[in-house]
């Protein structure tokens, strides 16, 4: 099998797989990262939800063989710096979002994601960006979730 290189979380890693392994695979059976979930592995839950190079998307729809070198890859685990929580994270708590919390970490790196891409849009969130987010939360949380969303928003 050959190895395949990029980064996660700041650090340059090297794992030795078929390059058709799903990504989220890779991170969870091969990287021991756990932030991201499994729901339906095919890009519908969206409980998979990190960041390769800044943008959202879902792990499960991704061969590691698509990465390169200087990918960048950041997961729930990679989100916060230092002994601080990101901000997002921090709403979250503080709007008490979670229930089951399974889906929790791919909604807050979808919310991450939409945030500074508005930020560099130059504009303030929506009730129609939010809206945009598809992530499934089976628990029902949403208005917890949109109220989080726009606090951390704020925070940012």
């Amino acid at each position: 099998m050959p190895d395949h290189t990029f980064r996660v979380n700041g650090e340059q890693v090297t794992v030795n797989a078929s390059g058709d392994v799903r990504l989220l695979w890779v991170l969870r059976d091969l990287l021991g990262i756990t932030g991201p979930k499994y729901g339906c592995g095919i890009a519908v839950c969206q409980a998979c939800t990190s960041h390769v190079n800044g943008e959202a998307v879902n792990l499960c729809a991704i061969p590691v063989q698509d990465l390169r070198p200087d990918d960048e890859v950041t997961t729930i685990e990679g989100l916060a710096t230092g002994q601080e929580l990101h901000p997002m994270q921090q709403a979250w708590l503080d709007h008490d979002v979670a229930q089951c919390g399974y889906c929790q970490p791919g909604q807050i790196m979808a919310a991450v994601a939409l945030v500074r891409r508005l930020a560099a849009e130059g504009r303030e969130i929506t009730d129609a960006d939010l809206d945009g987010i598809r992530n499934i939360c089976r628990c029902g949380t949403y208005f917890r979730i949109r109220e989080a969303i726009k606090a951390g928003a704020r925070n940012m």
